[in-house]
């Protein structure tokens, strides 16, 4: 006879799990991959492009990265358009603050507030948890650049490097390799991000029509949010198989040459 604890999101198992959560984090895990590193001049968003088709008529900027003010984007992995309802409501709740007091939302406490609704659809009957999980970035003048994540749960934290969706366990444990903190900026950040997704991705080859990257940078005292190119992703990825390929014909010369030769008899 089933239990059927994952039958409400109210009820806990008797382990005090809540299935419906888990089950959320689950359909995360079979999303694309969003991945955001923090430098010390700017913050880098990358994003896998899933719904890639000849016939799709290209009428948006960006598939997954959302700008939310002037100083705040974000990137989704999950369910778009559960993503569309709560990129909209970022957007009404720091125009809210703004409105307000006259100044921007600082960027926690944007993550704060849409992780108090989050958490709402966990605790009342009739409701489903969002499947989504959402990667922050931002600056303000508290703590300047920053990076969040937020799971369906409502929890959230803060990170340097982090990576969400499928494959993610993977790319963190790169970036827990070659991440280094002093050392990184945008532009390092870039070549790190294409490094990790080049070997963490189900393709052969990394081009911009499999991901899209943005970068938040303060250029004259305001934030840019900057949607990076196709030529411009092309053109890392190319400097990286490239660089790769040198590698491996150097690592195999030097196996060549380790390798003892068979005497004569």
């Amino acid at each position: 006879m089933s239990r059927r604890y994952d039958s409400g999101t109210t009820i806990f198992s008797p382990e005090g799990r809540l299935y419906q959560v888990e089950y959320a984090m689950e359909a995360i895990g079979h999303a694309g991959t969003c991945l955001g590193i923090l430098g010390k001049d700017g913050i880098l968003l990358a994003a896998e492009k899933r719904n890639v088709h000849k016939l799709l008529d290209e009428v948006f900027e960006s598939d997954k990265i959302y700008k939310l003010n002037e100083n705040i984007a974000c990137s989704v992995a999950g369910i778009t358009s559960d993503a569309n309802v709560l990129t909209n409501e970022l957007r009404v709740i720091a125009q809210r603050y703004t409105i307000q007091y006259q100044e921007p939302i600082p960027v926690e406490q944007l993550v704060v507030n849409l992780c108090d609704i989050k958490q709402a659809y966990t605790q009342f009957g009739g409701l489903r948890p969002f499947g989504i999980s959402v990667l922050y970035t931002g600056w303000d003048k508290h703590h300047g650049f920053q990076l969040y994540q937020s799971d369906p749960s409502g929890n959230y934290g803060g990170w340097k490097a982090t990576c969400i969706g499928h494959n993610s366990q993977a790319a963190v444990s790169m970036l827990n390799q070659e991440y280094k903190e002093e050392e990184t900026t945008v532009a390092s950040a870039l070549k790190l991000a294409v490094k990790v997704l080049s070997k963490t991705l189900d393709t052969n080859k990394l081009t911009s029509d499999k991901v899209e990257m943005a970068t938040l940078t303060r250029e004259n005292g305001k934030t840019v949010v900057k949607i990076l190119p196709n030529s411009v992703v092309d053109k890392e990825c190319k400097l990286y198989e490239e660089q790769k390929a040198k590698e491996d014909a150097e690592k195999k010369e030097k196996e060549k040459k380790m390798t003892p030769k068979k005497s004569k008899s």
